[in-house]
């Protein structure tokens, strides 16, 4: 067979198993992570200003350890220890929040969570840049996340059907989001080779590294910061899902839903900047961002709010596996994991005070404003990287 099958059969094993373990990772995750909001607001009383801080402080913890592990893996030259101990520490405490009898024990757990995370992702996108030759890394990437996100679009549909059909209720859901989490655990051990240690650049060592990484790659970072800093938690746009007056069991589906668009989006979009480059596509996305949280500000009917959701989808096909390719492009092999990690880093560590601000804009103004204040943080960023200029598409690491 040809055409549209054989990109993805030409792809490194290593890529493709990395995928499955994003899918089942995301099957377990997606299980209990559209629910959150509701299970918070309606089983342990808690509001906007406590979602806020949740997610904010889960999401900067997976931030500061994305940056470490991302220096460790390159100074270990080693990749899969770090990603089999963070996504099996993800996997254990997850489903815990199903026992979770108040919203401080939910950060307790999220912040475990996310320590997970961050022990995984910049090991996991330097192994799969590792392994994959320099003109398909944009294919490559957006492989990963498309098989990301179509365990989002599994794990929303378990948890409906689980939660109708079945008749269980939110805890026991959670809970159960154990199965898909150890089978994460068998995939990595069996299926995940990373490039022996020899055959990758040795790590400078020291501080001098900062040093190595150019002006380019510190102002895309600068560009990133910004633009982080109005991205707050989706959780917020699943709260606004739940005001305009979708179900529990609705807003599951609705997700599942969604990441059907980022799961389509996201593979044509790596494909895509391997061929016109990554700056284009970035832009494009941060445009389609401000757009959409234009939109998120204005529309008010509930057809209007899901429509305006499953267009945002869109943003993460542009922008997700196109960053990350963007960022070796910009960084000397060597580096490669250091370099992953400031960016997710930088983007993560933006997600505190970008979601605390959101909830409080959001209790004292209003969505409208809260939203509003995204756009137009966008907008800076997007001035920002326009200084940025796009390394060739397929141009070689350096070494």
């Amino acid at each position: 067979m040809g055409g549209y099958n054989s990109p993805v059969r030409r792809l490194p094993a290593t890529v493709l198993m990395l995928g499955a373990v994003s899918f089942l990772t995301d099957l377990s995750s997606e299980m209990i992570y559209p629910l959150l909001p509701v299970f918070l607001a309606t089983v342990l009383a808690a509001g906007p200003q406590a979602l806020g801080l949740i997610e904010g402080i889960a999401e900067s913890t997976a931030a500061l350890l994305k940056l470490l592990s991302g220096l460790w893996s390159d100074r270990m030259r080693r990749r899969k220890p770090l990603i089999l101990g963070g996504y099996a520490l993800a996997g254990v405490l997850r489903p815990l929040i199903g026992l979770a009898g108040t919203w401080p024990v939910v950060l307790l757990l999220r912040f475990g969570d996310r320590i997970g995370k961050g022990i995984r992702t910049s090991p996991r996108d330097a192994l799969i840049a590792d392994v994959t030759p320099p003109e398909m890394r944009g294919r490559a990437f957006g492989v990963q996340r498309s098989l990301d996100h179509a365990g989002a679009v599994a794990g929303p549909l378990v948890a409906a059907a689980l939660l109708t059909w079945a008749g269980l209720g939110l805890r026991t859901v959670f809970l159960l989001a154990a199965i898909p989490a150890a089978l994460v655990v068998l995939v990595i051990l069996l299926g995940v080779r990373e490039t022996p240690p020899g055959e990758r650049p040795a790590r400078t060592a020291g501080r001098g590294s900062w040093r190595e990484l150019d002006g380019r790659f510190r102002l895309f970072l600068l560009a990133m910061l910004v633009f982080a800093l109005g991205n707050s938690t989706d959780a917020f746009i699943l709260l606004r899902l739940q005001q305009a007056g979708v179900s529990a069991a609705g807003i599951a589906v609705v997700w599942s839903l969604f990441h059907v668009v980022k799961m389509v989006s996201t593979y044509l979009g790596g494909r895509l900047s391997d061929r016109i480059g990554r700056r284009p596509m970035v832009l494009a996305g941060w445009a389609t961002y401000a757009v959409i949280y234009v939109a998120f500000a204005l529309v008010s009917t509930p057809a209007a709010v899901l429509a305006t959701f499953f267009s945002y989808g869109v943003y993460y096909g542009l922008t997700e596996p196109v960053e990350r390719a963007w960022v070796v492009e910009l960084a000397p092999a060597s580096l490669r994991g250091t370099a992953l990690g400031l960016y997710h880093g930088i983007v993560g560590l933006g997600a505190l005070p970008a979601s605390v601000l959101f909830g409080l804009v959001w209790k004292v103004f209003g969505a409208p404003v809260a939203f509003g204040m995204g756009a137009a943080l966008a907008g800076v960023a997007a001035l920002v990287l326009l200084g940025v200029r796009s390394a060739p598409a397929a141009a070689p690491a350096r070494s």
